[in-house]
Parts: structure tokens; C-alpha cells; sequence
């Protein structure tokens, strides 16, 4: 019996060693901005910090069946927002997704999102070695003039 201990926390320690964990993520102050009835389209932004050098590949809601990872880039004198495949995150700096910067858009909405709600986010982080993480988190929905502030996850 005690052979057999053994030899279970061996194989649960070559797991580990074989299959080490994803860089921790820490994704602070996530909001979404309010909507007015019948607006289909709104931004979600938050500051994601990762331990090791990955890159944000996706962001998913159950308030819309489509959201896109967007950057804004200025062309001559005039600012353009356009999609983006996914945002780096180096190791140990805080990447902020904000208005007038990187931001996910979360497009043909379901519902109407009113200050004070709250929305579910999945976050999906990939690391050097292709491994995916995904963070799950609930982002309050502040007013529509709102520039950010918030708490942790």
C-alpha cells in the first residue's frame, strides 16, 4: 500500500514537472461600458499583467456571439480603430485595454447592458508554447462617459 503512495505522488509530480502551469494572469479593473436600448455594439476594457511573456489571443461573452480584440492607430491625422489577431503581454508589465487604445469590442449585443449590470468575460491568454489559459471574470458596466477605475480579479 505504501508502494503504491509512492508511487502516485511520483507520477502527480512528473505531470507537474512535464506540464507546468500557464504564467499567472492577473486581469484588474474590468469594465464594460453601458449601452442605451436598441445599441448593439460596446467596448470591454481591463489591465492584464502576466508572469511570463504571452499574448491575449481571444476574449468571449454570452452577451454577444461576437467580440474582436481591436487596436487604435493613427493614419496621417485621423485615429482608426481596427482588429487586431491578439495583444503581446510581456512578462511582468501591465497591459491596459482603455478607451482610445487596445480594447475589445463586443458586437451584435443581445441585450441591453445598463449601468450597474454586470458582464461575464472569458479571457483567453496564450503562452511561448502555444498552451492556452482561459480567466473567467465578471466585468461591472459602468456609464456610458466612463473612462475606467475599478476593482481586481
Amino acid at each position: 500500500m505504501e508502494v503504491m503512495k509512492n508511487l502516485n505522488a511520483a507520477a502527480l509530480l512528473s505531470l507537474a514537472v512535464a506540464f507546468p502551469a500557464l504564467a499567472d494572469v492577473k486581469i484588474e479593473e474590468p469594465w464594460v461600458r453601458a449601452t442605451v436600448p436598441q445599441q448593439k455594439v460596446t467596448g470591454a476594457f481591463m489591465r492584464i499583467t502576466a508572469s511570463q511573456d504571452s499574448r491575449l489571443v481571444s476574449i468571449q461573452t454570452t452577451v454577444s456571439d461576437k467580440v474582436e480584440i481591436h487596436e487604435m492607430v493613427q493614419e496621417a491625422d485621423v485615429m482608426k480603430m481596427r482588429p487586431v489577431a491578439s495583444i503581446p503581454l510581456p512578462a511582468g508589465k501591465a497591459i491596459e485595454l482603455k478607451p482610445g487604445g487596445y480594447h475589445a469590442m463586443l458586437f451584435d449585443l443581445k441585450r441591453a447592458l445598463p449601468e450597474g449590470d454586470s458582464v461575464p468575460l472569458k479571457v483567453t491568454v496564450e503562452g511561448k508554447d502555444g498552451r492556452r489559459e482561459t480567466i473567467e471574470i465578471a466585468a461591472p458596466v459602468r456609464p456610458l462617459h466612463a473612462m475606467g477605475g475599478g476593482h481586481v480579479h
